[in-house]
């Protein structure tokens, strides 16, 4: 893969698209994370207007000083991205006060309302700056494992890294001079207090993953780790099959 051409050819498709749409620009969370640092310099090198938004939920420090950095970086290196900081977290713990109990302490529903309110939140930001909702999700996440919120980091209007491996968005992140604190620090979503890895909640690796996403074979000559990541691959992948699909629609037969 040529990565200089393939940042060219990503910049041109944003800029084409929000001409189309008739828009200003972008807006991008900012989590701290390699794919929204990519994401965003694509969005800024692509000459159009670019917010980086920020949206700390209880977040731990070192991954809120992370998006701050990157933040302070693209807006050193282009004019036309603006910055902005909204902290969510009394915005949350209000509405986690107003859920009942089982639900405000069930930990996986309350970190995918994490992702719904910074979905909100983008797309009335947005909605005022007349700027598109870009999407920082990868291939791997989007089309492999389903690793992403439905209706929350899911809910975008463009997804300009989606087919690229996390792989190729590491290499192309150095490649736009993503700051280095960005490009080295472990995948995480930043949707629990503990900053937890993707690593971590999946069980396997985005190179592992990458490899399971291309394999073909039926496994059985496999190593013991290769089959168990296989085995990770597979019951995501058919487990998140709905977020990877179109909604289903009932049809009515016109004879009824």
């Amino acid at each position: 893969m040529n990565y200089s051409k393939v940042v060219e050819h990503i910049t041109a498709w944003l800029s084409n698209y929000c001409d189309k749409a008739g828009l200003s620009g972008f807006i991008i969370g900012i989590s701290g994370g390699v794919d929204s640092g990519l994401t965003s310099t694509l969005c800024a090198m692509s000459g159009k207007k670019t917010i980086l938004l920020s949206m700390p939920i209880h977040q731990p420090n070192a991954e809120y000083q992370r998006a701050r950095n990157h933040m302070k970086d693209l807006e050193a290196r282009f004019e036309n991205v603006t910055s902005m900081d909204i902290d969510l977290t009394l915005s949350f713990d209000q509405i986690s006060a107003d859920f009942p109990d089982d639900v405000a302490e069930h930990h996986l529903a309350m970190a995918n309302t994490r992702a719904r309110l910074r979905m909100s939140t983008l797309y009335a930001i947005g909605q005022v700056n007349g700027c598109l909702v870009c999407g920082t999700g990868n291939k791997v996440e989007d089309f492999g494992v389903g690793f992403y919120t439905k209706y929350g980091d899911g809910g975008v209007d463009i997804s300009p890294i989606a087919d690229l491996t996390k792989s190729e968005v590491w290499a192309l992140a150095s490649e736009v001079d993503v700051i280095e604190e960005i490009v080295t620090a472990s995948p995480t979503d930043g949707l629990w207090d503990d900053g937890r890895t993707d690593e971590d909640q999946i069980g396997a690796s985005y190179p592992e993953l990458e490899w399971a996403m291309e394999y073909k074979g039926d496994g059985s000559l496999l190593s013991e780790r290769k089959q168990e990541v296989l085995s990770i691959y597979q019951r995501l992948n058919r487990m998140n099959r709905h977020k990877m699909e179109p909604i289903p629609v009932c049809i009515i037969p016109q004879e009824l």
